[in-house]
């Protein structure tokens, strides 16, 4: 399979040169022939796998974020059904499903915001502080490709027009996934989310009489959170708030602190 970037290299901005040399030495051990012939001119892809983007906006944006990720967390410990669960059920899906409830809560609130292009001197600097450190602690700069992806979901729900009602069954039959493997109550879990649909498909016919079409658009939309990687939101919204701290387990740790 040819992997060769094919985009145009008319019109583009050429990338520095010198760190296009830094970043093929580093991972080849040593200059290969493709890298001598066309140092002069690397051209910078413009294909959105591999455009590196970063916030417009970081501080204000991340500070919404973590305001919709605390409400994602306290809904979930709010709900009767899910406290009613083992432990390591809630844990199963609360990796399963924070980060499309995320991005549900993202859609609720309306928290909109842009990227750009990583400054090739970020690029650079990210690059040689990942060398220093084991290999599992490398982190991937968000590229455009997911961003897009994300953006794309919230414009779908925010073209819906959800009511809050809508988006708490919708969330509902976003927590209780009876695919998550090894679940204790798996035909519990599985119980639950068919209530949450069946009361989120009576609450669209109740709202939307003469729609019939809603609640089927409605999980189409929600279908696009599973292609949202977890990854991209912690490195897009959350990787400057936490350093290098596991957000997974920062979760649990407000998930099953009751008396906070």
């Amino acid at each position: 399979m040819d992997s060769k970037c094919n985009c145009s290299t008319s019109g583009d901005r050429f990338l520095n040169p010198i760190l296009y040399n830094i970043l093929s030495q580093m991972d080849t051990g040593r200059p290969s022939q493709d890298t001598l012939s066309n140092s002069s001119a690397p051209h910078k892809c413009n294909c959105e796998v591999r455009r590196m983007v970063c916030l417009i906006r970081s501080s204000e944006v991340c500070k919404e974020a973590s305001v919709v990720l605390v409400k994602t967390v306290h809904f979930m410990r709010n709900l009767p059904a899910f406290n009613q669960l083992p432990p390591s059920d809630q844990y199963a899906l609360l990796n399963s499903c924070w980060a499309p409830l995320f991005i549900l809560g993202l859609a609720q609130e309306h928290v909109d915001f842009d990227v750009t292009d990583v400054p090739a001197d970020s690029m650079l600097k990210r690059i040689l502080l990942n060398r220093q450190e084991s290999p599992e602690m490398e982190r991937e700069q968000p590229a455009m490709a997911g961003v897009s992806k994300l953006k794309c979901c919230l414009k779908k729900f925010w073209s819906l027009d959800l009511s809050p009602k809508e988006y708490a069954y919708l969330k509902g039959t976003t927590i209780f996934n009876p695919d998550v493997p090894e679940l204790q109550a798996g035909l519990f879990v599985e119980g639950l989310q068919q209530e949450a649909q069946h009361a989120l498909k009576e609450l669209v016919q109740l709202l939307h009489p003469g729609n019939q079409e809603r609640f089927a658009r409605i999980l189409l939309t929600s279908s696009m959170l599973r292609g949202i990687t977890p990854n991209l939101i912690i490195e897009l919204f959350f990787r400057r708030v936490i350093g290098q701290a596991n957000l997974l387990e920062l979760l649990v740790d407000m998930l099953f602190c009751r008396n906070s």
